[in-house]
C-alpha cells in the first residue's frame, strides 16, 4: 500500500485548510483499509488526529479536536481528507496520512501498518 498526502500549507490562525491522502496498492486492498491521520510537532511525539471507517460510516477523533476536524473519504477514488477548521498555532505540525486493514465498520487504526509521508501544516497567529 502507498499513501501519498498533498494539500498542506500555511494559514493564518481562524482559517480553515484541506489536506488529503490518496491510496494505491493492489486490487482490493484500499477496500479493506481504515485510513487515518497522525500529527507531529518539533518536539513533541506523533499523536493521533482522526480515523475513517472503511465505508466512511464510522469516523473517530482526538478529543481536543472534535468540532473542528473534519475527516471524509472518497472510495471511488481511494482518496481520504482532512479538513481543518479556526486553525490555531498550536496545531502546526507535519501531518501524516495512515492506514491499517480492518473489519468494516473499525475505525481503530492504531498502530497503523502503512504510513505515508508527512504532508507541512503551519498555522501563524
Amino acid at each position: 500500500v502507498q499513501l501519498q498526502a498533498s494539500g498542506g500549507g500555511l494559514v493564518q490562525a481562524g482559517g480553515s485548510l484541506s489536506v488529503s491522502c490518496a491510496a494505491s496498492g493492489r486490487t482490493g486492498i484500499v477496500s479493506r483499509l481504515v485510513m487515518g491521520w497522525f500529527r507531529q510537532a518539533p518536539g513533541n511525539e506523533r499523536e493521533f488526529v482522526a480515523a475513517i471507517s472503511r465505508s466512511g460510516g464510522s469516523t473517530d477523533y482526538a478529543d481536543s479536536l472534535k468540532g473542528r476536524f473534519t475527516i471524509s473519504r472518497d472510495n471511488a477514488k481511494n482518496v481520504v481528507y482532512l479538513r481543518m477548521d479556526n486553525l490555531q498555532p498550536e496545531d502546526t505540525a507535519v501531518y501524516y496520512c495512515a492506514a491499517k486493514t480492518a473489519i468494516l465498520s473499525d475505525t481503530n487504526i492504531r498502530p497503523p501498518q502503512y504510513w505515508g509521508q508527512g504532508t507541512q501544516v503551519t498555522v501563524s497567529s
